[in-house]
């Protein structure tokens, strides 16, 4: 049967099917179990979470399935030296936000303060909780904590935006890579060179990294239902991941308002764009993102640029300004039909099995 795959055997799974762990609060044990309990993989994206946080959260999702799941940090948590902005910097950025925040009536913030690195203790979180499976971005991890999470049982799963970076990864020793094409929604988790610079769709690169690496891989971008899972596999992936498809169910973490613009006309258009968070992440067209192309230099870096815009995001939320917010999203969204989780595994299994085995 189609869903026999390494990836169902290696993580312990009956479908092929990964969800998107996201970032910043938008995921949620309750989405990750519904995921998991239907026989998928649930995914959590913890980079913003402190070690305790990540301690809590995988509490919850242990109480609410018995079934495996991934939790995903970042290797690489800061482009900012010393995890500080310069005068300078903080001065451009300013003066090119400035009309936005005068528009929502609100002071230009503080310079945002020092950014702490936080990596080495949510992956000892990591290591002490032992999920079933760890997945990490932007970047390679070490030799030694690699060989601690083979002798602890846990699945180490890499993301890779181009081919150096799956040869990369593999060379590390990790047990799966994703193929993250940039029709992905959220941050393009590029490591090696710009991710500018690495934009290949997810059946390219999918077909490239097959065609050089034994590591079993995983597809992201683009797919959202039994047809994209049905190509991916076709294509030679052991698994899909869907992000967007997720994202946009009642379960998610994603403010009531995101999951509407998700299922709205406005999500026949997605930029990638810095201006949010100072790394490249894809969502749905906004005036700010539009605005500001080619002026990148003026942003902070990452994540110090999301401490910036926080405030301005909090403001044109309260201000139904939706045009001056990123609501993260890839570009498939116009074909979502599924608004809670279960139904939507049932429909990709199904939509599958049809294809895979007529």
């Amino acid at each position: 049967m189609w869903y026999n795959t390494k990836a169902t055997e290696i993580l312990g799974i009956d479908y092929p099917i990964m969800q998107g762990p996201f970032g910043g609060n938008l995921s949620s044990a309750e989405l990750v179990a519904a995921v998991s309990n239907a026989g998928g993989l649930g995914g959590y994206g913890a980079y913003t979470l402190s070690a305790p946080e990540i301690v809590e959260v995988d509490k919850q999702i242990r109480a609410a399935t018995n079934k495996p799941y991934n939790i995903n940090l970042w290797v690489s948590e800061t482009d900012a030296p010393n995890g500080e902005a310069t005068d300078e910097q903080y001065e451009h950025a300013s003066q090119l936000f400035k009309p936005y925040f005068d528009e929502a009536g609100i002071p230009i913030p503080p310079k945002p303060a020092p950014f702490k690195l936080r990596f080495e203790n949510q992956l000892q979180a990591i290591l002490d909780l032992r999920p079933k499976v760890f997945s990490f971005m932007f970047g390679t991890l070490p030799a030694d904590i690699m060989e601690q999470c083979r002798r602890l049982g846990i699945v180490t799963v890499g993301a890779a935006t181009t081919l150096d970076e799956a040869i990369a990864l593999e060379a590390t020793g990790v047990d799966m890579i994703i193929a993250s094409g940039f029709e992905a929604g959220g941050h393009r988790p590029s490591f090696l060179a710009p991710a500018e610079a690495s934009t290949t769709g997810t059946f390219v690169l999918l077909q490239l990294i097959k065609d050089k690496i034994k590591t079993p891989v995983i597809a992201a971008g683009g797919i959202a239902n039994g047809r994209g899972v049905a190509a991916a596999l076709t294509l030679g992936a052991d698994a899909a991941q869907i992000g967007t498809a997720f994202l946009a169910c009642d379960e998610s973490g994603a403010l009531p308002i995101h999951r509407q613009m998700l299922f709205s006309d406005a999500a026949k258009y997605t930029t990638l764009s810095r201006a949010f968070t100072g790394r490249l992440g894809r969502g749905i067209t906004s005036r700010v993102a539009k605005d500001l192309i080619g002026k990148e230099a003026g942003f902070l870096p990452f994540p110090l640029q999301t401490t910036f815009m926080a405030p301005l995001r909090k403001a044109a939320l309260e201000q139904q300004k939706w045009d001056m917010i990123l609501f993260w999203g890839g570009q498939i969204a116009p074909i979502l039909k599924h608004k809670k989780a279960a139904d939507l595994m049932q429909s990709i299994i199904e939509d599958t099995t049809k294809i895979m085995n007529p």
